[in-house]
């Protein structure tokens, strides 16, 4: 299993295109082979391609908004994150909270999903806990979004819904494409891995289970630098 890690985790670092490419040989050193994307600071897919090549990094996926999947967007899309040599891109949240606007989202990532597929790439959805709160008819978003599309399954925020990560990630296995790892407190404050309430060894159980190539660090630790990503590879260096 590889390791990646969501740059998200390092937003506070990267304010520029300069501030994103120089992050890449830093987090090779740390021992990732990988990064998802949380951002392109109007850097040109080529210029991005060309340093991750240099750091000897791979592009595991990207979160980029729902208007980047609609019809009219969708083939630019997926053009751009070709170059970057992805087979996996998705979205980080989407409208989801009544049911119209849960419908109108999986509507458009499930015609999304259809046509990159033709395509050789994989669309999924990463979720958070309000996915796992019911409509009144008693559905969750997380039924019907899972339908749509391909799922980044973020193990923290099921922790944070109180849903058992193994059994979901277990139950929910040919929908997985990707799992988050991500640590933190019941307050929903993030915390190195390691260093939080989650069952950590249960979500290596289940990713291990299925047999996915990458493993994606997530970590919302504010002001931290490149240290609490740092903890974080430790701990899966120590465990995994």
């Amino acid at each position: 299993m590889k390791f990646s890690v969501q740059l998200y985790s390092l937003r506070d670092m990267i304010e520029s295109g300069d501030d994103l490419l120089a992050l890449f040989p830093k987090l090779k050193a740390l021992g990732f082979d990988g990064v998802e994307f949380a951002g392109y600071y109007d850097l040109p897919a080529h210029v991005i391609r060309a340093a991750l090549d240099a750091a000897g990094l791979a592009a595991t996926g990207c979160h980029v908004p729902l208007e980047h999947y609609t019809p009219e967007n969708l083939q630019a899309t997926l053009d751009f994150h070709k170059q970057l040599g992805l087979t996996t891109i998705g979205l980080g949240w989407a409208p989801h909270t009544d049911p119209e606007d849960c419908a109108e989202t999986c509507a458009i990532l499930s015609q999304a999903y259809a046509e990159a597929q033709k395509q050789g790439i994989t669309v999924y959805y990463h979720n958070h806990a309000t996915e796992f709160m019911p409509f009144d008819d008693g559905t969750l978003p997380m039924d019907m979004l899972k339908q749509a599309c391909a799922l980044e399954v973020d193990t923290y925020w099921l922790h944070i819904a109180e849903v058992d990560a193994e059994q979901f990630l277990t139950e929910n296995a040919a929908r997985v494409c990707h799992v988050h790892i991500k640590d933190g407190g019941e307050d929903t404050s993030s915390a190195a891995l390691g260093e939080g309430d989650c069952d950590l060894h249960a979500v290596l159980r289940a990713t291990k289970a299925l047999g996915l190539e990458w493993l994606i660090l997530e970590d919302e630790t504010r002001h931290q630098g490149l240290d609490s990503v740092a903890k974080g590879m430790a701990w899966l260096k120590a465990n995994v």
